[in-house]
């Protein structure tokens, strides 16, 4: 009997494991490679950011994932580029890994526009360990300023600034506002809430620029309503240690600056002898192979269809994931490969408790409670593994379900640059 040709699927995201499960069913031998041994559950991490959930609830273990489907292995190690005439990724650890075909999938990092000291004095939410930083960072700030209420002190306020008015903008906005109406308020008696102050920062007219105009607009009102500073048509022209510059010549003192303005693919990947377009993303064919390869596929945020670009976004990622396995599945039957052909189910995005925005593709339109319910149907549901779909219920339920109370999860309490400046003046 034939062996069947081996696969091997970089990136462990939701295009990664949306390729591999399907490569899995088909019969073929995966290697799943990534460099955490973990999939992460990117759209919750503000929810681990603001202390409603733990951190192992948005992360799956892939050798668990990989143990549960027969002929796929997983391999952590980090890939430092491919060996195009030996069909072979070259990792780290001066490891090979051979392969038949590969489908690249290894997502996207934070994009700071070359906006001085963004990089550098912003935090950003696209893996566990950076949602734990600015969790640690908010609650260690709370604690700061809950430990100085001297008056001599200065006036004790704690300062985030969220930069970018897209769906993880408006949603890390939405959650830390509520923390400070319920958390402060029955947390930390001392502190009044107005101490804290959530700005986001958004450059273009509007928030949420995928969404109809009308969910736009309901999203600014509500957020105003919720006490966010929302500044539209806002550009942040340079980023400190200890506040930040805008494009009118204004400053403002913050403690944290929380980047969520775009993506980018990695740097890397320009030694990788791939056909790189805009935002650094590999260019594909409409069937997603790698233009001027036969056996290298792209598929997620890293993959630009040149011909029909989509969105970056949960749903063209599993759907691209499956697509390309599916076209490697055709050319091993000695079949033409397909375009890919994207289904578009909907957008949403979450404002806080009890309220969100939904858009579907047959023109219904939703907001408040009903979206917000909808909203959290669906992200248990996408979650991997029965044990974090009842632990994110669980913990959604103790956060939302109950009295406006907040418990709060506290990190290592450190001065912020602004606190510190405050205190050492006094």
């Amino acid at each position: 009997m034939t062996e069947m040709p081996h696969v091997v699927v970089l990136g462990a995201g939701f295009a990664g494991i949306s390729a591999t499960a399907e490569l899995a069913k088909s019969g073929f031998r995966v290697t799943l490679v990534d460099h955490h041994p973990y999939n992460t559950f990117q759209p919750l991490l503000y929810q681990v950011a603001t202390g409603g959930l733990n951190p192992g609830d948005v992360t799956y273990s892939l050798r668990f994932f990989a143990a549960r489907r027969r002929g796929v292995r997983f391999r952590r190690t980090t890939v430092t580029g491919i060996d195009h005439d030996h069909r072979a990724l070259l990792c780290a650890d001066d490891l090979r890994i051979p392969y038949d075909y590969l489908i690249v999938a290894t997502g996207v990092t934070t994009n700071h526009f070359g906006i001085p000291g963004a990089a550098e004095f912003s935090m950003s939410m696209y893996t566990r360990a950076e949602a734990l930083r600015v969790r640690d960072t908010i609650f260690g700030g709370l604690e700061t300023i809950a430990s100085h209420t001297d008056p001599a002190v200065g006036p004790g306020r704690f300062t985030v600034v969220v930069v970018g008015g897209g769906a993880t903008g408006v949603e890390m906005a939405g959650a830390l506002a509520e923390l400070r109406d319920n958390a402060v308020r029955s947390v930390y008696p001392e502190l009044d809430p107005a101490m804290v102050h959530v700005v986001l920062v958004e450059m273009g007219d509007a928030v949420l620029p995928p969404f109809d105009d009308s969910l736009r607009q309901y999203a600014l009102r509500e957020l105003i309503k919720r006490g966010v500073d929302v500044r539209l048509k806002t550009a942040i022209t340079e980023v400190h240690a200890d506040r930040v510059d805008f494009a009118d010549g204004t400053s403002m003192a913050v403690d944290l600056v929380i980047w969520a303005a775009g993506v980018a693919g990695d740097e890397g990947l320009a030694d990788w002898s791939l056909p790189l377009g805009k935002g650094g993303r590999i260019e594909v064919e409409p069937d997603l192979r790698v233009i001027g390869q036969e056996r290298i596929f792209a598929a997620g945020d890293i993959a630009l269809i040149v011909r029909d670009p989509q969105a970056q976004l949960a749903q063209p990622a599993i759907q691209e994931g499956k697509h390309a396995a599916r076209q490697i599945a055709r050319l091993h039957r000695h079949e033409q490969p397909e375009p890919f052909a994207y289904r578009d189910k909907g957008t949403m995005a979450t404002i806080g408790r009890a309220d969100a925005v939904m858009q579907l593709p047959i023109g219904i339109k939703g907001r408040g409670l009903i979206a917000w319910l909808v909203w959290i149907a669906v992200h248990i549901v996408s979650l991997l593994g029965n044990r974090n779909r009842l632990q994110t219920m669980i913990n959604l339920i103790s956060r939302y379900g109950g009295p406006k109370r907040s418990g709060t999860i506290v990190g290592d309490v450190l001065d912020t640059p602004a606190r510190k400046k405050a205190i050492e003046g006094s």
